[in-house]
């Protein structure tokens, strides 16, 4: 598979998010997904090797069964102007 063709991801259900994390250090990724965790309920985290050494952590969140926070902040929240996929994603 050429590096640069997008690769089909199943979308999470509906309510749901899937959050991906890259860090230097492991310690780093879960320290995210703890505060992500705190604000939503979610699955279990799979991690990865991310290159150079790094780590990719992977969970899913559900946005439905969000604490009051995250609650507050989906409902005011608006996409910003001009924002789109990081460079590497498709």
């Amino acid at each position: 598979m050429d590096r640069n063709e997008p690769v089909a991801e199943t979308l999470p259900p509906p309510g749901h998010a899937e959050v991906r994390i890259v860090s230097a250090t492991p310690d780093a990724a879960r320290r995210v997904a703890d505060v992500l965790r705190h604000c939503f309920a979610g699955g279990e985290q799979r991690s990865y090797p991310a290159p150079g050494g790094g780590t990719r952590l992977h969970l899913t969140v559900d946005t439905a069964r969000a604490a009051e926070a995250a609650r507050s902040w989906l409902a005011t929240s608006r996409p910003a102007s001009g924002t789109g996929p990081h460079s590497e994603e498709p």
